[in-house]
């Protein structure tokens, strides 16, 4: 399911203005899929939050940042997160396929938020497309395949992971 015009414009503007900025920690990250494959490409990411990876008290967001993601939560409405995950893709000469991979192997739910229009995708496992459109909210079974692409006509290609339940 698609939802495009996702947040109001103010919203957005906060959003975009804190995540684009120079102020704002990007974390580099050797691989995209799989750690122990071939693939060459490499992008940055910063962690909102991480049941798994909690640097703080239980349950409480691994980031400063965490207020920007809030009107999607509360969209969202999650009953628990599992990972909010930011990633940040450089520009190709051609559009570069990522590896397809799931994010977990259980029942959740997956949302992804794109924070630029550009020519990147996303392609689930069944093959459906789904373009890169600032303010569009993508959502989707987690547990499925899917996979990432590059971009080509911007300088980068930006969007937030949900993964919940």
């Amino acid at each position: 399911m698609i939802k495009d015009n996702l947040l109001n414009k103010g919203e957005l503007i906060k959003l975009k203005s804190s995540i684009i900025s120079n102020n704002f920690p990007w974390y580099f990250q050797d691989y995209i899929a799989y750690a122990d494959s071939n693939e060459k490409g490499f992008y940055f990411t910063h962690i909102f939050y991480d049941k798994d990876r909690q640097l703080r008290p239980v349950n409480t967001p691994n980031s400063n940042y965490y207020f920007i993601i809030e009107p999607i939560l509360d969209i969202l409405k999650p009953k628990s997160l599992i990972r909010v995950k930011g990633n940040l893709y450089m520009s190709t000469s051609k559009l570069v396929y990522h590896p397809f991979h799931i994010d977990y192997s259980y029942d959740h739910k997956a949302a992804i938020f794109y924070i630029n229009t550009n020519d990147g995708l996303t392609i689930l496992g069944d093959g459906v497309k789904i373009k890169s459109i600032e303010n569009r909210l993508l959502l989707f079974d987690g547990s499925q395949e899917h996979r990432s692409t590059s971009c080509t006509d911007k300088k980068y290609r930006m969007n937030i992971n949900f993964n919940y339940q």
